[in-house]
This record gives C-alpha cells, sequence and structure tokens, in this order.
C-alpha cells in the first residue's frame, strides 16, 4: 500500500471531524476547512491507489 493512501484515508478523517465539528458549534471556517481536507484526502488516496495499480500491488 503506497503511503499516498494512508495519509490521504487520515486527512479525509481530520476532514471529516472539522467538518463536524465545525457544524456543531456554528463555525463556517472549520466546517469549510474540513470540507477542504476531505476533498485533499480523496485526492491524496486515489493518487496512491494509481501508484498501487501501477507497481501491480
Amino acid at each position: 500500500m503506497d503511503k499516498d493512501r494512508v495519509v490521504g484515508s487520515a486527512k479525509i478523517v481530520k476532514g471529516k471531524v472539522k467538518e463536524a465539528l465545525g457544524e456543531a458549534i456554528g463555525d463556517a471556517k472549520l466546517e469549510t476547512e474540513g470540507k477542504a481536507d476531505k476533498f485533499e484526502g480523496k485526492i491524496q488516496n486515489a493518487a496512491g491507489g494509481l501508484k498501487d495499480a501501477i507497481r501491480g500491488d
């Protein structure tokens, strides 16, 4: 498994937590940061998956 997949998954989780916390406390900036983290994590996870596929893992 490529390290990008691990880091990407961690960013997705971090983003979900930030988004939920921002929504709970009414902090639109924190909620938006969470959404951005989730998106970035999904991209990084996909890049890691592509690297795995190329290597044949």
